[in-house]
């Protein structure tokens, strides 16, 4: 189905901005920042959308979106629940591959800054987060019922401790502006998740 005018410029909108508000955070971002990122007037931008609160609600499910099917694709190319489990580590150690994950975490940028300060944007991480983890479980079920992952592995727990290790490894990195962190955080989670193999 073809986008209207209107729709394809605020589409526009949100892809030349999202990874602004990913690098510089809601509070961080500017009228100006938006202006020069999309090329549009002030008059446009708001003409599209209502203000800057619901550009980076639709910045955010955008970055999460790309990220989100990256790692399905991914996942779903392999057959074997480790080896799905094992894309995780392996996307985020080499995380600067992809230009939509070189600001950090879009959950975890987002949920860092809108704590207490922006209630539906921390509602949207809030959601991302749950999705993920949902994810992570279910991948871990699937693998008990075919018999590849050690039966008495807990979905929760693993899903828990995984989504950890990655969100404080891709905080130490940014921190220390060092990709140390990430590797050794991968390259641990990694043999993790070999430990849950039947």
């Amino acid at each position: 189905m073809k986008m209207s005018k209107s729709e394809n410029t605020k589409q526009l909108i949100i892809e030349k901005t999202a990874s602004i508000f990913n690098t510089k955070g809601y509070a961080g971002t500017s009228i100006n920042d938006l202006m020069d990122a999309t090329g549009f007037s002030k008059g446009c931008i708001y003409g599209n959308f209502e203000n800057k609160d619901e550009i980076a609600l639709n910045a955010f499910d955008y970055n999460f979106g790309k990220i989100t099917k990256h790692m399905k694709d991914r996942i779903l190319a392999k057959e074997n629940a480790i080896e799905r489990l094992l894309v995780y580590p392996s996307t985020y150690k080499n995380y600067y591959r992809y230009p939509y994950l070189q600001a950090g975490c879009p959950i975890l940028n987002t949920a860092t800054e809108a704590d207490d300060t922006h209630p539906k944007l921390k509602k949207s991480a809030q959601k991302a987060l749950d999705l993920w983890k949902t994810s992570i479980e279910n991948q871990i079920k699937r693998g008990i019922l075919r018999k590849e992952i050690k039966e008495d592995t807990d979905p929760v727990e693993i899903a828990v401790v995984m989504i950890s290790i990655i969100e404080g490894a891709f905080m130490q990195s940014k921190v220390n502006n060092s990709m140390t962190e990430l590797k050794i955080a991968m390259s641990f989670l990694e043999r993790v998740i070999m430990q849950l193999k039947a």
